[in-house]
Order: structure tokens, then sequence, then C-alpha cells
């Protein structure tokens, strides 16, 4: 079968960002003012049309690159014409995305004669929403007025809408004669022979009277909060070095987009956007999951997406918002629909699974670090959201959390799978809320046991006890709650009559990874894992190819999700399922080689891989997303059974290399205050070597308490 490389999501566009801000041109680096093209700030496109001409002709780009995600640069040649003889004169067009946008236009002549040139650049706005954009259908609309000030040399673009103060200001700056005519900027280029001209586009988004500045034009610096973000992020990071290369190669590009998804907000600066272009915004749980899968790369990330969702807490109950005291964001977005009130997205809490993963997180964050100072400073956010756990999280009384959807427009499954039709019957019937999906239990197990231990280091061992007990006491119920022995797995959920949901589905592995499964049943819940009708060979499928509702290209009936390969990875490693590891890892990082750069997209469909030369993904999918990327940085961890200790200096090891992962290095490890590299060698029988460099720490090599009771049971 032939080698698949370099396929690409959304082939026919570019996408830059930093922070809040995202560019969006064709592939040749245009704004043409067709589909989601345009310049995004706060989820607003403040430019939507770009048409830049030299003498009434377009000039013809023959090359165009990004650089380091938030820049962009072209090279266009000019049409020949009267005065322009072929190939004597070119444009350079280098784009700079910060909170607003430059464009530095460089007009280089290589004619055997001076020229005269006449540069025309024509702009536009709509103030879209990006999901009208994306959707190339309006929610809410207005006019655009349209102002010139010769003194300022600026345009104004004055969105006129009830209930929005926004604006635009695109100032131009060159020192050769300008004019605004006929609705766009007008320059006259006298260039000497083998000279250059050049002008600047600058476009600042204003927002409720704050004006954004444009960054300035620079390769490396984008000038804003998600700039040194990124910055801090790239001098942090883990390096990983293999004879493998596709696995070097994922990580390297994992790394490198995880570094240019920070947004930049002030209580968080390096935590990460969800994903390009549709989640550009604070969303709860991505950004944390996809921290924590990254922690072997390096801590700050968790860090600062633990501080983010702290600050995002809810304060009320309101039903619009699905809004409870202590209950996380599920996401907040600043586009004009939310910000009219057509949709409670400005801050939306609709998720159950983030208040878990914050308790949960902030245990890993302190195994990984022994930062007592910020886990004292969580701390009352860490209350707060066991306290509406324990309020509103069971609302039956059952034991179980259940979630259901109180808003008229909100998110109707608010588990990990979070759309409409996610959640089936057997018979591939809608479940109706309220529903006890079987991660939440898991999810809620877990935060459980990290809590314990986070109450009890900050000095309240009597709450740390007392959460251990109710954690023994979930797991005991959930077992007999959601075990299903004739499928060899767990219910998909309780749903809202007790009764278990028999849909075979992907939650197993999170069950896995949060260790609520019984030793003596990991075996067989990592046997249906990877049974042929849940794995695809490229990944795990979100539910069963045989189910009725199965559907590769949807969402969550059937595709396949990078992140969840992180997370199922960590959960087979931590009982020891080393075959089924080894599979879901080289399906993997075969996935991410067929992709440019080897960047693994938010989800592939559930297409077999012995069929299909490549899997194709879901049509929305974004890329990059922050957990798919995370997913790389998490299956390193797993293949390692590494756990940090940092509060006792050591890290736990148990390495089993597949045969095509004979070694890898890690550089730059940060386990506490230590840092150091970290070398693993496959020797023959699959025993592995271990060195380390650097800053003294404990290693010590360890089975995991799970794997261990694995092997116990089995005959």
């Amino acid at each position: 079968m032939s080698r698949v490389r370099n396929l690409r999501v959304r082939p026919d566009l570019l996408y830059l960002a930093s922070g809040w801000s995202t560019l969006v041109t064709d592939v040749r680096g245009r704004i043409t003012g067709t589909g989601p093209q345009g310049f995004f700030a706060r989820n607003t496109r403040v430019l939507h049309t770009e048409r830049i001409t030299v003498d009434g002709r377009e000039p013809v780009p023959f090359s165009t690159a990004t650089v380091q995600g938030y820049a962009q640069l072209s090279y266009a040649e000019l049409g020949a014409g009267d005065e322009l003889p072929s190939r004597a004169a070119y444009l350079t067009v280098a784009r700079f995305v910060g909170a607003g946008l430059r464009t530095r236009l460089t007009v280089l002549s290589y004619a055997d004669t001076p020229l005269d040139l006449r540069l025309r650049i024509e702009l536009d706005a709509d103030f879209a929403d990006t999901g009208e954009a994306e959707r190339g259908r309006r929610v809410q609309s207005g006019t655009v007025e349209r102002r010139w000030d010769p003194a300022q040399r600026e345009l104004r673009l004055i969105y006129r809408c009830d209930g929005l103060d926004r604006a635009v200001v695109i100032r131009a700056r060159t020192d050769q004669p300008l004019r605004y005519a006929d609705d766009g900027f007008e320059v006259d280029l006298a260039l000497p022979t083998r000279e250059r001209r050049q002008v600047e586009i600058l476009v600042e988004p204003v927002f409720d009277g704050e004006r954004l500045v444009a960054p300035p034009p620079s390769f490396t610096d984008s000038g804003d909060l998600a700039g040194a973000a990124r910055t801090r992020l790239e001098r942090e990071f883990t390096q990983l070095t293999s004879t493998n290369f596709d696995v070097t190669a994922a990580w390297r590009c994992a790394t490198e987009d995880l570094a240019g998804l920070p947004l930049g907000e002030p209580s968080g600066p390096t935590a990460p956007i969800a994903g390009l272009p549709i989640y550009q915004e604070i969303f709860g749980r991505d950004t944390m999951t996809a921290s924590w899968q990254a922690m072997l790369a390096g801590p700050t990330m968790l860090a600062d997406s633990l501080r983010l969702n702290a600050a995002h807490l809810g304060r009320r109950i309101d039903d619009w918002r699905d809004e409870e005291p202590g209950k996380p964001l599920h996401e907040a977005r600043q586009g004009p629909v939310s910000a009219l009130g057509l949709d409670p997205l400005s801050h939306y809490h609709g998720d159950w699974s983030t208040a878990p993963d914050l308790l949960m997180f902030l245990g890993q964050y302190y195994a990984w670090t022994a930062d007592l100072d910020t886990v004292r400073a969580l701390l009352p956010a860490a209350r707060r959201a066991l306290d509406w756990l324990d309020r509103f999280g069971d609302q039956d009384h059952d034991g179980f959390l259940e979630y259901h959807c109180r808003s008229r427009v909100g998110v109707k499954n608010q588990g990990w799978k979070d759309s409409d039709d996610a959640v089936v019957d057997e018979h591939g019937r809608p479940v109706p809320n309220p529903i006890a999906s079987s991660e939440l239990q898991a999810y809620w197990y877990a935060a459980l046991r990290h809590a314990a231990v986070i109450f009890t280091v900050t000095g309240h061992p009597a709450t740390g006890a007392a959460l251990v007990r109710r954690a023994r006491a979930l797991r005991r119920r959930f077992h007999h709650a959601f075990w299903m022995p004739d499928r060899g797995c767990y219910a998909m959920a309780l749903g809202p009559d007790g009764r278990p949901v028999r849909s075979v589905n992907s939650n197993d592995g999170h069950l896995l990874a949060s260790g609520i499964v019984p030793a003596r049943i990991a075996p067989v819940v990592a046997d249906r894992l990877l049974a042929p009708d849940m794995f695809s060979g490229w990944g795990i499928r979100t539910l069963s190819a045989t189910h009725p509702a199965y559907n590769p290209f949807s969402y969550h009936r059937g595709s396949v999700w990078p992140v969840e390969a992180g997370t199922i990875g960590l959960g087979l490693a931590r009982y020891g399922c080393w075959d089924h590891l080894h599979r879901l890892a080289e399906g993997t990082f075969a996935a991410s080689a067929l992709f440019a750069e080897h960047r693994l997209p938010e989800v592939l469909s559930g297409l077999p891989r012995d069929t299909f030369p490549h899997p194709g993904v879901y049509p929305n999918s974004c890329s990059p997303q922050a957990w798919s990327a995370s997913a790389v940085v998490a299956l390193v961890q797993a293949l390692l059974a590494l756990r940090p200790a940092a509060p006792l200096r050591a890290i736990l090891l148990d390495p089993h290399l597949p045969p095509w992962l004979p070694d890898l290095t890690l550089e730059g490890v940060r386990v506490g205050g230590h840092t150091f590299d970290l070398t693993v060698r496959r020797r023959r029988g699959g025993r592995t070597s271990v060195r380390t460099r650097g800053d003294r720490i404990a290693v010590l090599r360890r089975p995991t308490r799970q794997a261990s009771a694995v092997r116990r049971h089995r005959p």
C-alpha cells in the first residue's frame, strides 16, 4: 500500500494565531472575502477582505509560508504591463498577528530602469462572529460606517449594531505619497532600479473603547501576553530524541503547537486555547486536560490552567448559563453573538467534568512539582468545586454524578462526550437527561483521591481521610451498578430511569486511567477496548463499529479522538497492559505520520486501517488542537510508566518500550525543583536500561500498584 504523507485539515486555508486573535488566509496568503477568511480579534471578524493591486493588477503569489504560527511571509510577482516588464518587480507580504494585525508590503524592483507604480489596498470588515464565519450564516447583523481621517492617515470602520461597541482602525504607514480614494488606500511608488519601497497596514480593533495595538514587525515576538507565554513555554518544554523518526517528529510538533496556543489571559497566561479555528476561547476542561497530559513536557501550563479555571467559577444560579455557585466554566467567548446575549457562551458552565478535573489535576500538579504555595493559593477554588459537586452533582442522591441541561440553548450532554447525539442506547436512540455517564464517576473517584492528598498536605488530614473513604465507597458502588459481564465492559451511563445504557464505547479507557477498575477486571476491559469493533488501527473508536448508531465521521459515535489515546494509554500502563498499550501507541504515532508536520487533528474518522490507507477526519476538525498535541506527550509517559513523586524527590518508572521504539531520550524533564535528562533503551528480550543526567533525583523502577495486582490475578 502506498505511504500517505502530508495530509492537511482544511487544506485550502492557512491559520495564524496569537492569544485571542486569528488570521485566516487562502494558501497563497490572500484575504479574498470568501468563507471563513479574515482577521478575527476576540471572536469577531474585524477584517473580511483585503485586495492588493499594483497598477490595477493583482500580484501573483508564488511562495507562502507561516512562521512561528503567528506570522506569515508571501512572495508574489507583479504582472507584466505596459510600464512593467515581466519578472522585473516583486511584492513581499509579511503579516504579524498579535492583539492587532500588521501587514508589511515591500515592493522590490530589479528592472533596468526606474519604475513608477501605483499600489492600491482595499479593505473591508463585516464584524461576523467566528461561528457565523465558520457556518456561513449570520445570526446578528448591523451596518458598517466608514470614516477617513486624513490627518492621522487612518480609516475607522464602525459597526452599528444595538448593544455592541465595536470598530476597527486601519492605519497606513509609508514615506511615499498616500491618499484615500474609492474606499481604498493608494500609494504612488517611485522605485529607482534595484531599490525597494515599503507600506505598512496596521489593523487595530476597538472593543468598548479599548484599542488593541498592532504587534511589532517581528518573526520572533508577537508583542502580547500570549507571545510572552509562548516564549516561556518554548524555553521550558522537554525535548525528545529517538531513532524512531515519527515519534521524534510527533513530539516536536506537539510541543511546538502547545507552545503556540496560549490564550494570554492575565490570570493564567500559558493556559492554552482548545484548538483552531473554532475553539479560540477559554475552554475549561480542554485547557486543563491538555495541560495535565503534557506535564512530562513542563508544569507551567497546568499551573496557569488551574489558575484560569479557578478565576471563573460560577457565582449564582442562572439557568440560561447552566451556572451554579462553584461550578467551573465550560467555555467563555467574546464574539458578538455571545456579547448580544443570543447565546449563553460569554460565560457558560454547562459541563459536569470540569469540577472533578480541577481537583484531580491539582493533585497531579502537586505530584509533579511539590509546589505547596500554588496548591494553597488554589485551595479555596478546590473547596468551592468540591462544594458544588456535593450540593449539585448528585441530584437524586444515588451516589453518582448525573448531569442535566437547564439552559434552553445549552449543551445537552455535559460529560466527556458533549455532542447532542453522543449518548445513545443499544438501539441507537438518544438517551434523555439526566445522565450518569461512566467516565464522570471515574473522574469523581480520581478527584476524591487527589483532593484527599491536597487537603492532607495543606493541614486538613481529617478532610483528607473522609475523602479517601468516600472514594472507596464510590468504587464499590460503581462496579456493581455499571459492570456488564456479558459484554466485558462497563455501561456507557445510567439513564434517567437508573438503568444501564448498554452501548460499547471508549469511556472504559477513562475508567482505567482513573484507577476505578478492579485489577482482576482490567485485562478484560483492555481486551474489549482493543477488539476489532473498537480499535480502528489508528485509535479507539468512541462507539463500537457494530452499534446501530455508528458513524465513523460523526463527532462522538464512532470517530477516533487522539486525546483519548493519551488518557487510555496512561490507563493501560497503570494496569500493566503493555501489549494493548503498544498497539494503541503504534496506531497513534502512525496516524500522526500521515499528516503534515506529524500534527494530529482534533478527530479522526473511525474507518478501519486495514481497509483505508488513511482515515480522513471529522469534517469540522480543528488543527492544531491542544489535547491532540498533549496526547503525544501522555503516550510517551505511558510507555515509560513514569509517575512523579516530587514531594519525595523521586520518580517511579516501569518502562516497556516496544520493538518499534528502541530508545528515547528526554532532555530537561522537570520534577519538583529538579531538572534532568532521561535516556531509556530497549535491550534483548524487551528489558530496558535507564540512565539519568543532571540534577540528582531518586529513580525507582517499580511497577504500578494496579499492575502488580493484575499479575497476581492472572492464572
